[in-house]
Formats: C-alpha cells, sequence, structure tokens
C-alpha cells in the first residue's frame, strides 16, 4: 500500500510538473501578439554594468537595456525589464517567463541548442583578472589557484576550458558576487568580461589587473527556438540600427569603442531559423 501511495504520490508531482511547464510555454507570445498587448517583457542582466544595471533612480540602465529600448520602440510597445541572474536566462525565455534576452549572451554552440540567436550585435573579450602582485601570464602560471566566475557564462566555459584541469573552478550566481569573491579574499583570481577592470578598481583602487585574454565572444539576442518571427524581426531590427548609427552611438556611450566589425557566420550557430 505504501509503495503505491508512493506511486500515485510520484505521478501527481510529475503531473503538476508538466502542466505548470506548459502553461508556462503556452504563455510565449507572438511578435503580432506582442503588438496588440502592447507591451515586451524583456530578460536582462540585473547587476552587470555598463551590461544591464539599475541604477541610482532604480531604473533598468546600461547598454542592453538602450538597444532593448530603441527595439520596443520599432515594435512599437512598452519595454518591461526583467533582471536576471546568469543561469536563469534561458530557463526564463523557453519557459515563457519573458518575450525576449537583451541579456549579455555570449554566443556558444552549446547555448544555440537551447535559443535562438541573432546576429551578432555586441562585442565582449574574456579575460582573467587577478591582484597586481600576482604572476600570472600563461595559463601555466596558475596552477593551484582558486579562479571565480559567475556560473553557466562565457567566462566559466572560457576559463574552464583554459585551465580547469589545473587550478579550482569556483562558481557564483553572478558577476557581482563574483567581483566580491574576489575582493574578499575567496579566490586568487576571477574570468570577467571586458568591464571587470573597471568594477574592481571602483572595489579596490590599484589593486588588480588584467592578466589574460583568452577569446573574444560576441552577444547575440536570444529567442525561442524555431520561433521565426521573432527572429526575423530582431534581426532586420538590428540590419536597421548598424546602418543608420543607433547602435554605434550606443556602444560608444557605455562601451566607449568604436562598433566593432561583426561576423557574418560563426560555425554551428545559425543566425537564422530555417
Amino acid at each position: 500500500m505504501y509503495s503505491n501511495r508512493r506511486q500515485f504520490l510520484g505521478m501527481a508531482l510529475a503531473t503538476a510538473a508538466f502542466v505548470t511547464v506548459g502553461a508556462a510555454a503556452a504563455s510565449a507570445a507572438t511578435v503580432e501578439e506582442i503588438k496588440a498587448k502592447g507591451t515586451i517583457v524583456v530578460g536582462i542582466q540585473g547587476d552587470n554594468a555598463p551590461w544591464g544595471f539599475v541604477n541610482t533612480s532604480g531604473k533598468q540602465d546600461g547598454f542592453d537595456a538602450d538597444v532593448a529600448t530603441l527595439f520596443a520602440r520599432e515594435l512599437g510597445v512598452k519595454v518591461e525589464f526583467q533582471p536576471l541572474a546568469v543561469a536563469n536566462r534561458i530557463p526564463a525565455l523557453t519557459t515563457g517567463k519573458v518575450d525576449i534576452l537583451f541579456a549579455t549572451m555570449a554566443m556558444t554552440e552549446e547555448r544555440a541548442k537551447s535559443i535562438q540567436y541573432s546576429k551578432p550585435y555586441a562585442a565582449n573579450t574574456i579575460s582573467l583578472y587577478a591582484a597586481k602582485a600576482d604572476t600570472a601570464k600563461t595559463p601555466a602560471d596558475v596552477a593551484g589557484w582558486e579562479i571565480g566566475v559567475p556560473k553557466s557564462s562565457s567566462q566559466d566555459k572560457a576559463i574552464t576550458d583554459a585551465v580547469g584541469s589545473t587550478a579550482t573552478v569556483r562558481r557564483f550566481d553572478d558577476d557581482a558576487a563574483t567581483i566580491q569573491a574576489l575582493v574578499s579574499g575567496q579566490v586568487k583570481a576571477v574570468g570577467g568580461n571586458m568591464f571587470y577592470g573597471q568594477r574592481l578598481d571602483a572595489a579596490s583602487a590599484g589593486t588588480y589587473e588584467r592578466k589574460i585574454d583568452f577569446l573574444t565572444t560576441y552577444n547575440g539576442v536570444g529567442t525561442r527556438l524555431g520561433e521565426k518571427d521573432w527572429n526575423e524581426t530582431v534581426n532586420a531590427f538590428l540590419d536597421k540600427i548598424k546602418a543608420n548609427g543607433e547602435l554605434a552611438a550606443i556602444t560608444k556611450k557605455w562601451m566607449k569603442i568604436d562598433l566593432p566589425t561583426f561576423p557574418e557566420s560563426i560555425p554551428n550557430i545559425p543566425f537564422t531559423v530555417k
């Protein structure tokens, strides 16, 4: 009897989980439905300046916020931002909690199995940051170190691929927690994007520096797999703001650099829905 009851409870829980996921997935809206609704929910990073962060006025701000606001304007709708942790970005999209991701989404083959990428619209260099007093010129120099990264991020993959067999990679919830781990001495180094230097200098001026550059990644807008309407709409929007100078202006404003030259293709990462 106990076994039957346990089986029944297991089936009930599984059914409840299925219904929950199904209901969430069913909330995914088409582009035309969003236009009719009048509001688009954008998944974005909430604490990763200058990509996405909450400013002193309590409003979502940053590079991705500016691009997403332009996209909402293109659709003729209001924008509602949903700040997400690194590991929650893809689940929030695939379950329909957000309509689209402007969330510092580095384009990787693994992620391309779960979401549809747009054409790239931003570039990012992944590097190792550590105290100036520590020497690290090659991956071999960090053998035995503890290195912090935001879990499930492009930094996580880059650092793990480069030094994971000789160093200990410690994973934290987001960029802010990763930076705090270095400042507080929990780790000896961190894998960060090209703005970690600024954030570390703000936390402890003159203490840290960029040691090793691992790779340059490209960011794409994330939509759900197979949703051709979203993919085509986003790509047309990106083509427009690249051509009219709006993306260059946003890049100069937040990144202090000229608009990068983007690749026409990336192996195993399609930019369009076939």
